[in-house]
């Protein structure tokens, strides 16, 4: 968080003593002093040396108006994604972050001073001091040491999970409709098995009418739908879906020493599902959406989200599926949370998603290329009219080095300033391994979350209904033969007498009533995804 002025006397007395442009310092200067509790960027660089006086802030406020952090792979956005969420806990934000390389486990311990990083931060003007932060480890299912989080094929939805499974649009809409009779009939789908139950009694002798019934889905369509459902479940997918569900409020975690919770999801093997990893995210953001009250313009977030490797969310994505992104992240925000997209160019992310972001933190890009020429001529045209030749500044910035704009308190852009980043006061490495292990098994969130549960669901309900249907068809077995004329006569039965059952237990045993109370709240919970909870 911001420092008191009164700590940087001498940074004051020898700012008009640097040399460069001296009307852009003032402006930037005063462009980027704020009344309101800000986080720290770093401070302007003129030419080429840091000018501790002219610092680069964003209001803790608009944090909330959402970001983006961008630039080519070592230029420092992880060390950015750092700072930020190290002071966002310092105000009593809780943050959340994919941990795709397994660097920003270290944020839960001090970092370690080094010659190089005392100089740096003393030639910026930072008073760094070795930090750690609370840190919540999470893992996608049992995938890591984290503890694992899980959802339920009924709450991801349709559109989530079309775009996991790689479904084209028609598929994507056949999918809705199984979901659709999913619902009506009363069948729980909290796990793939379910799902593939589901799809493989419709395609059945016993299913076709019901089949016929939904309209528009085809048993081709069912046969790519069922080896796209077995392509994930071979992958791991199977390790995610399922119960207990994921609470997304436990993510608005503070501890009783008012830091705010960071939760890194632990993602190692990425590569080998990325469409799930980032689908996930999205769903943990739409979940949020659907469940978090309105709290409008607030002093503080309630959380802010890192979105890292963006580009696997968009890429391949369905229009209704771009479109929902677009939607949540604009709406999310009078909910209190601030998303922060992390990739290498801007046009990484849609224009409908990128007009959106108030906050721009962009690190070196390179131009090798007649892309990277493309991309780098694309990025300079997202930010504001300044001073720079941003197309040469952009590949000229060092490592730890951004062009930064953002949103003061009035919603107003701030001048484009070519910025020198803070470092990190936590640890600028992995963790060690045996430190987290111990902290995710004392967590009280892997006491919640650990054991996976199997309650009844579709496929048991599914299958009992079939052994029903082969009983029924079945050949009525012989009947007894009648007593003979010697044989004793049978005892007076004893009866029993019966209370007639209340009103309450009458409507509780009616199916129908039961049936509308499932969807009623299953509505409370729909969100823009056709998203769903069940609890």
């Amino acid at each position: 968080m911001t420092e008191p002025a009164a700590q940087q006397p001498e940074a004051t007395e020898k700012a008009p003593e640097r040399s460069g442009d001296a009307e852009r310092i003032t402006q930037i200067t005063e462009g980027y002093t704020f009344d309101e509790p800000a986080i720290d960027l770093g401070v302007l660089v003129e030419a080429d040396e840091p000018v501790p006086a002219a610092r680069v802030r964003i209001p803790l406020a608009m944090m909330n108006r959402h970001g983006l952090v961008a630039g080519a792979t070592g230029t420092g956005k992880t060390k950015t994604l750092q700072v930020l969420a190290e002071q966002l806990s310092e105000a009593g934000v809780p943050v959340f972050a994919a941990d795709i390389k397994g660097d920003l486990s270290g944020i839960s311990a001090p970092g370690q001073p080094s010659d190089k990083l005392t100089a740096r931060a003393a030639k910026i003007g930072q008073d760094w001091q070795p930090t750690g932060f609370p840190v919540e480890f999470y893992a996608l299912g049992t995938d890591g040491t984290g503890t694992p989080l899980r959802a339920t094929v009924s709450s991801f939805g349709p559109v989530l999970l079309s775009k996991v499974l790689d479904l084209n649009e028609v598929q994507e809409s056949s999918l809705g409709l199984v979901f659709s009779y999913a619902d009506r009939a009363g069948l729980a789908l909290l796990d793939l098995s379910d799902l593939q139950a589901v799809l493989t009694f419709l395609t059945s002798d016993e299913g076709k009418d019901e089949l016929g019934s939904i309209g528009g889905l085809s048993k081709a369509t069912v046969g790519v739908i069922l080896r796209s459902l077995t392509n994930l479940a071979d992958q791991g997918g199977d390790e995610f879906f399922g119960e207990p569900e994921f609470d997304t409020e436990d993510l608005l975690r503070v501890g009783p020493d008012g830091l705010g919770v960071i939760s890194l999801l632990e993602l190692p093997n990425v590569q080998n599902r990325p469409a799930l990893f980032s689908t996930f995210l999205m769903w943990l953001l739409a979940d949020l959406f659907a469940t978090l009250p309105e709290v409008g313009d607030a002093d503080k977030p309630k959380l802010v989200f890192f979105f890292d490797e963006a580009h696997l969310l968009f890429k391949d994505a369905s229009k209704a599926f771009l479109e929902a992104i677009g939607q949540t992240v604009r709406l999310i925000r009078s909910k209190g949370v601030g998303v922060f997209f992390v990739t290498q160019t801007p046009k990484d992310v849609p224009e409908d998603v990128l007009a959106q972001l108030g906050s721009r933190v962009q690190h070196q890009l390179r131009a090798h290329t007649p892309n990277d020429a493309k991309a780098l001529k694309q990025t300079v045209a997202t930010f504001p009219t300044s001073s720079y030749d941003l197309g040469e500044v952009l590949q000229t910035l060092g490592i730890g080095e951004a062009v930064v704009t953002v949103m003061d308190p009035d919603g107003a852009p701030t001048p484009v300033a070519w910025t020198r980043m803070l470092a990190p006061r936590s640890l600028m490495a992995p963790a060690p391994a045996q430190d987290v292990s111990a902290a995710v098994q004392g967590s009280p969130q892997f006491a919640k979350y650990g054991q996976a549960v199997d309650r009844e669901s579709a496929r048991e309900k599914l299958a009992a209904r079939l052994t029903a249907g082969a009983q029924a068809a079945a050949p009525p077995a012989a009947p007894a033969p009648a007593p003979g004329p010697d044989a004793p006569p049978e005892p007076p039965r004893e009866r029993h007498t019966k209370a007639e059952p209340g009103l309450l237990e009458q409507l509780s045993k009616n199916t129908m009533v039961r049936q509308i109370g499932r969807t009623a709240a299953r509505e409370i919970f729909r969100s823009i995804f056709g998203n769903a909870r069940r609890r």
